[in-house]
C-alpha cells in the first residue's frame, strides 16, 4: 500500500478545502477534485507521490486560471 501517496493525498484535499474556505468557495467542490486526481493517479495511472504532487500543481493552476478568466 502506499502509505506516503495516501498521506500526500489527504494533505493536498485538507489544503485545497481550507483554501476553498478562504477564497468563499465551495471546500468540498475543490477538496473533491482534489482527492479525485489523487486517487485517480495512484489508482488508475499507477503512478506514486511525485505523479501525485504533479497533478496537485495541474489542479492549483487550472483553478487559479478558472477563477481568473471568471473574474474578468
Amino acid at each position: 500500500m502506499p502509505y506516503l501517496s495516501i498521506l500526500i493525498a489527504a494533505g493536498f484535499a485538507a489544503f485545497f478545502y481550507r483554501a476553498a474556505e478562504i477564497e468563499n468557495e465551495s471546500g468540498l467542490l475543490w477538496g473533491g477534485l482534489s482527492l479525485v486526481i489523487s486517487v485517480a493517479l495512484m489508482f488508475f495511472l499507477r503512478w506514486d507521490w511525485l505523479g501525485i504532487l504533479l497533478g496537485q500543481v495541474a489542479l492549483f493552476v487550472g483553478i487559479t486560471l478558472f477563477r481568473m478568466t471568471r473574474k474578468s
